[in-house]
C-alpha cells in the first residue's frame, strides 16, 4: 500500500490526488498500465510532486500535443517500460460553418458537456475559426460524441475521428523581456513582464486571476525565483529566466512571455 496520508498531505487537489492514489494502487497489484482522466495544469504539478518521492511507481502524462494544457497520466510499476505512446487519447474533428455565428471555446465546451460528459473526460480544445475545432477525448467517448454532439451555438456539425498528428496546432508566439526591478516580488515581475501597471497587477493578484505554477497566489509580495511560471487568465504565461544581482545590488531579471 502507499503512503496515503503522506501523499495527500497540504494538496489542494485532494480528490483527484485520491483518485490517482487508488489508480496507483492497482497499476502495483495488477502489473497493468493504469490510465488516469484528464488532468488541469495545477492537478497535474501536484500528482508529480506528491509521486516524485515513490521509488516503485512512475508516471507518464500527455496531451496529445508537447503545448497541451490538459493531459492523461499512464501509471505503471517502475520495472514496466512506459513512453507518452501509452496514454491512450482520440482527437475528433467537429466541423460547422461559423461564419456568421462565431464559437468560442467555452462554446464548444458547452456543447459538449451539454451532450452528459464530463469534463475530466475532455482534454483540449483546439479553435479553428469559422471551420469549427477539434477536441481530443479519452477513446471510449469518442463514438457517443459521434452521435449526440449535433449542435454547437445555432450551428449544425458534424462529428468524425481524426489521427492526432492531424491536430492543428498554433505554435505559441514568444517575446523575451529583460527587466531590472529592486526585488523579486511577484507585482513588480509580473507587472513587467505583462506590460501592465503595478497596480492594475495588485488587482488581478487580489482577484484571484495570477497563477505561480499552477497554484493560485494572492500575495502580491510573494518572492519568484528562476524557473517559475505565472499565467493570468486571458493575458498568457510568463517564464522566469535567469536572474542575477547588479552592481547596485538590483535583481536583472530574464522573462520569456507566452501568448
Amino acid at each position: 500500500m502507499l503512503p496515503r496520508d503522506e501523499l495527500l498531505k497540504g494538496v489542494e487537489n485532494r480528490e483527484t490526488v485520491a483518485r490517482v492514489i487508488d489508480l496507483a494502487e492497482q497499476a502495483i497489484k495488477t502489473w497493468e498500465i493504469v490510465p488516469t482522466d484528464f488532468l488541469s495544469p495545477p492537478e497535474q504539478m501536484e500528482i508529480q510532486t506528491a509521486f516524485s518521492r515513490l521509488v516503485e511507481i512512475q508516471l507518464v502524462a500527455w496531451g496529445g500535443y508537447p503545448q497541451a494544457e490538459r493531459k492523461r497520466m499512464a501509471i505503471a510499476r517502475a520495472e514496466i517500460p512506459l513512453d507518452p505512446s501509452q496514454v491512450e487519447l482520440t482527437a475528433l474533428d467537429i466541423a460547422g460553418n461559423f461564419l456568421f455565428d462565431t464559437a468560442s471555446h467555452r462554446d464548444f465546451l458547452g456543447a459538449i458537456l451539454g451532450t452528459g460528459i464530463v469534463r475530466e473526460k475532455t482534454g483540449d480544445i483546439i479553435v479553428l475559426g469559422e471551420r469549427g475545432a477539434q477536441v481530443i477525448v479519452v477513446p471510449e467517448l469518442a463514438p457517443f460524441l459521434e452521435m449526440n454532439l449535433k449542435q454547437v451555438r445555432s450551428v449544425p456539425v458534424q462529428v468524425r475521428p481524426i489521427d492526432i498528428s492531424e491536430i492543428k496546432i498554433r505554435e505559441p508566439k514568444t517575446k523575451e523581456i529583460t527587466t531590472v526591478e529592486a526585488s523579486l516580488r511577484l507585482d513588480a515581475i509580473a507587472s513587467a513582464g505583462f506590460g501592465m501597471s503595478r497596480s492594475k497587477m495588485v488587482d488581478l493578484i487580489d482577484g484571484g486571476d495570477v497563477r505561480v505554477n499552477w497554484k493560485e497566489v494572492t500575495q502580491p509580495s510573494s518572492q519568484l525565483k528562476s524557473g517559475d511560471l505565472i499565467a493570468i487568465r486571458g493575458k498568457g504565461r510568463l517564464e522566469i529566466g535567469e536572474i542575477a544581482v547588479t552592481k547596485k545590488e538590483r535583481y536583472r531579471i530574464q522573462m520569456t512571455r507566452y501568448v
